[in-house]
C-alpha cells in the first residue's frame, strides 16, 4: 500500500525521499526519481513532512521513535504522519514526544485496502492538531477519497479500530453467505449480482467475494495485520469494559486461518477456516465448481 501512495504523491510533483526495510520494494519509485535514505533519521533530515506506514505497532515504535527513527531527524515544524493501524496509546506517546521538540505528530490510519492505495480512494481516519490536518488537504486529496478530521491525537487510531471492528463480523458473514450459497448449488457469481446492490451489500462483498469464488487470497491485507487490529480493538474494549462477542469469535476464526499457514494471505482467507469447520476444502471447490460440498 505504501508504495502505491507514494507513487500518487510522486506524480503530484512532491519530492521523495524514501526508505524500506526490504530496498527492492521502493525500485519503481526510485527509479521514477525518488531519493534513496539508509535510516528513517535521513529520511526526516530531508523531508518536511514524514509519511510512515508500516505493519505492527513494535514497527511504529522502531520507526519513528528509534535510535534511527523519524523523530532523531526531524527539525522543528517538520510533520510526522503515520498511517499504520495502532494503538490509539502510541499515537498519544508519539505526539507527545514530537509536540516537546517542536514537531507535529498525525496519526491517519487508512481503510480500502490494496485496491484503495493504488486508486487514490482511501478513507483517511485522522487524528492530531486540526490546524496541521487541514494544512495537508492536497495530500489527502490525492490518497483519498475521503478524509475526515476526528480530533485529538489518537482518535484516528479509535476511529479504525470501529473499521476493523465493523469489517470483522462482516467477514465472517460474507464467508459464511458464501458457503451456504455454494453448498445450495446457486452460481456465486450470479448470487453477488442480486446480493451486492441490496441492503447486504458492503465493500468486503463487493470487492472480496469475487477473490474468494476465484480461490485468489493474494494479499490486500494480511490476515496476520488484521489479526493484530482485531487484538488492539479488544485490548481497548477491555479497558472501556466493553464485551463485544462478535470480534472475538472474528479473531478466534482468522486465528485458525493463520494456523493452516494462512498468515501472510489476504483477509479473505478467512473463507478456508469456516469452510473447515464443515469438513469442507474450499479450494478443492474451485477445482471442480459442479461438486457439491455438502453430502
Amino acid at each position: 500500500m505504501g508504495a502505491s501512495m507514494a507513487g500518487h504523491l510522486q506524480r503530484a510533483g512532491y519530492v521523495l525521499n524514501v526508505y524500506n526495510r526490504t530496498p527492492k520494494k521502493a525500485s519503481e519509485l526510485l527509479d521514477q526519481g525518488a531519493v534513496w535514505c539508509d535510516t528513517p533519521q535521513a529520511v526526516a533530515s530531508a523531508s518536511d513532512v514524514i509519511f510512515s506506514i508500516v505493519g505492527f505497532p513494535n514497527d511504529v515504535h522502531e520507526v519513528i521513535l528509534g535510535d534511527q527513527g523519524v523523530l532523531k531527524g526531524c527539525r522543528p515544524g517538520s510533520m510526522i504522519v503515520d498511517m499504520t493501524t495502532s494503538r490509539p496509546a502510541l499515537a498519544a506517546q508519539i505526539h507527545a514526544q514530537a509536540t516537546a521538540r517542536g514537531v507535529v505528530s498525525i496519526d491517519a490510519p487508512v481503510s480500502g485496502g490494496d485496491v484503495g492505495a493504488r486508486n487514490g480512494s482511501l478513507s483517511i481516519m485522522i487524528g492530531g492538531d486540526e490546524v496541521a490536518v487541514n494544512s495537508l488537504q492536497p495530500i489527502w486529496d490525492l490518497l483519498g477519497n475521503t478524509w475526515v478530521y476526528q480530533g485529538s491525537a489518537g482518535s484516528g487510531q479509535h476511529t479504525k479500530m470501529v473499521n476493523q471492528i465493523l469489517i470483522a463480523s462482516g467477514m465472517v458473514g460474507v464467508c459464511e453467505a458464501l458457503l451456504y450459497g455454494h453448498a445450495a448449488g446457486l452460481d456465486l457469481a450470479t448470487v453477488l449480482k442480486s446480493v451486492s446492490s441490496g441492503a447486504a451489500g458492503s465493500w468486503s462483498l463487493s470487492n472480496l467475494a469475487p477473490r474468494i469464488i476465484k480461490n485468489d487470497f493474494d494479499p490486500g491485507f494480511y490476515v496476520e495485520h488484521f489479526i493484530k487490529d482485531m487484538g488492539i480493538a479488544i485490548e481497548e474494549s477491555d479497558r472501556m469494559g466493553l464485551a463485544l462477542p462478535g470480534l472475538s469469535l472474528a479473531r478466534q476464526l482468522y486465528n485458525a486461518v493463520s494456523s493452516q499457514g494462512h498468515a501472510r494471505s489476504g483477509t479473505q482467507a478467512l473463507q478456508l477456516a469456516v469452510a473447515s469447520l464443515s469438513g469442507l476444502d474450499w479450494e478443492e471447490r474451485c477445482k471442480d465448481n459442479s461438486k457439491k460440498m455438502l453430502p
